[in-house]
């Protein structure tokens, strides 16, 4: 399945929340990473947030696609962090 992900979280743990999310997806912009993952891998990442975040304080929001030919990605002005392998 395609995932979107965009995280707001406390300057102190976006590093470590960052760093952790990149053993998942690609970075796209300082907040957002996006790609294909499996059920399991979406379900693993989701619990392991759960260790980084402040429920009371952070956000971290997903969209979750079937497939990502359904997705229409558009781009306006320079892309921060460009996918290589974006399909």
């Amino acid at each position: 399945m395609y995932v979107i992900l965009v995280y707001d979280v406390n300057e102190k743990r976006v590093g470590k929340i960052c760093k952790y999310l990149k053993r998942y997806l690609p970075r796209v912009q300082n907040s957002v990473f996006e790609g294909d993952l499996s059920d399991s891998k979406l379900a693993a990442m989701k619990k392991g947030l759960g260790k980084f975040i402040d429920t009371e304080e952070d956000c971290v929001l997903l969209w979750v696609m079937r497939d990502a030919a359904l997705v229409d990605r558009q781009i306006v002005g320079s892309e921060k962090l460009p996918v290589s392998n974006f399909i």
